[in-house]
C-alpha cells in the first residue's frame, strides 16, 4: 500500500496535466465555458423552488427556500457528478490505459478535482445568496473544512469503487445513475432532516449523505454544531470505504488492460 502511494505522489504532474486538460475539454467550443458549473445548479434550484417550495411547500425552518435548498444542492451535486463523470474514467481512455505505465487511480482521482472546480464555482452563488439574504454566520463555518474532507473520502471511494467496476460489468453504466437517483431522495437534499419520523432518525443517519447534508445545513445557515456522532460514523465510514475501495482498485488494476 505505501508503495501504491508513493506511486501517486510521484505522479503528481501528471495528475495535474490530466486534470486541466480535462476540464479544458469538457467546456470547449462552450460560449459560457466555466460558468456552466455556476449555470447548472442554478436551473435546478429554479426547478426544484419550483417543486419543494411553491408547490409541495416544504418546511425550511425559517430559512428562505432557495437559500435552504441551494444548501442542500451544492455538496450533492458535487458527489452526484462526479461519480457518474468518474464511472468512464477508465473505460473512455482505453488507450491510455492499454499502452501507458502510470498509477491507473489518477484518472478517477482527476475526476473529483474537477468536480472541486466546480463546486468551487457553485460555492460562490452559496455565498451570494447567504449575503443577499443576510444569514448571519459564525464560527460554525470552521467546520465545513472538515465536512468537505469526509465529503471527498467518500466521493473519491465511491468513484474508485465505480470505475474499476465497469471495467468488468458494463451494467454498472445504467446502474450508477438509477442509484444517484435513488440516493438523492433517501438524502435531505430537498427537504429537512425533521421530516424524518424520530423512530427511523437512527437508520436514515446511516446514509452517510444524509448526515454530510444535514451538517452543511446546521454550520452555515443556524450557526449550530451538528450532532457528532452520527458524524463520527459518517467520517469512519468513508475512511473505510476509501481504504477498502483503494485496495480494491489496486488489486484488479492488472486486469483493466485486458478487460477494456
Amino acid at each position: 500500500m505505501i508503495e501504491h502511494w508513493r506511486r501517486l505522489v510521484d505522479a503528481r504532474d501528471l495528475l495535474y496535466t490530466w486534470t486541466i486538460r480535462e476540464l479544458k475539454v469538457r467546456y470547449a467550443g462552450s460560449f459560457l465555458g466555466l460558468a456552466w458549473a455556476l449555470l447548472y445548479p442554478f436551473a435546478l434550484l429554479l426547478v426544484s423552488m419550483v417543486m419543494f417550495a411553491w408547490f409541495l411547500r416544504v418546511p425550511t425552518a425559517g430559512v428562505p427556500a432557495a437559500l435552504f435548498l441551494y444548501c442542500g444542492l451544492v455538496p450533492w451535486l458535487f458527489s452526484s457528478g462526479t461519480i457518474q463523470s468518474s464511472a468512464f474514467a477508465l473505460f473512455a481512455n482505453l488507450q491510455l490505459v492499454k499502452n501507458a505505465s502510470f498509477p491507473r487511480e489518477v484518472l478517477p482521482l482527476g475526476t473529483v478535482l474537477i468536480g472541486v472546480v466546480d463546486l468551487a464555482v457553485s460555492a460562490v452563488l452559496l455565498a451570494a445568496l447567504v449575503a443577499y439574504y443576510r444569514r448571519p454566520v459564525g464560527f460554525t463555518l470552521l467546520l465545513v473544512p472538515v465536512l468537505l474532507l469526509i465529503q471527498l473520502m467518500l466521493t473519491l471511494a465511491i468513484c474508485l469503487f465505480v470505475s474499476a467496476s465497469l471495467v468488468f460489468y458494463r451494467d454498472v453504466r445504467f446502474l450508477v445513475p438509477i442509484g444517484m437517483q435513488l440516493w438523492l431522495y433517501l438524502s435531505p437534499v430537498f427537504y429537512p432532516i425533521d421530516l424524518v419520523p424520530q423512530r427511523d432518525r437512527f437508520w436514515y443517519l446511516l446514509n452517510p449523505f444524509a448526515e454530510l447534508i444535514d451538517a452543511y445545513r446546521r454550520v452555515i445557515l443556524f450557526r449550530t454544531w451538528p450532532e457528532w456522532e452520527p458524524l463520527a460514523w459518517t467520517a469512519v465510514v468513508s475512511l473505510v470505504a476509501l481504504v477498502a475501495s483503494y485496495v480494491h482498485f489496486k488489486r484488479v488494476e492488472w486486469e483493466f488492460a485486458d478487460r477494456i
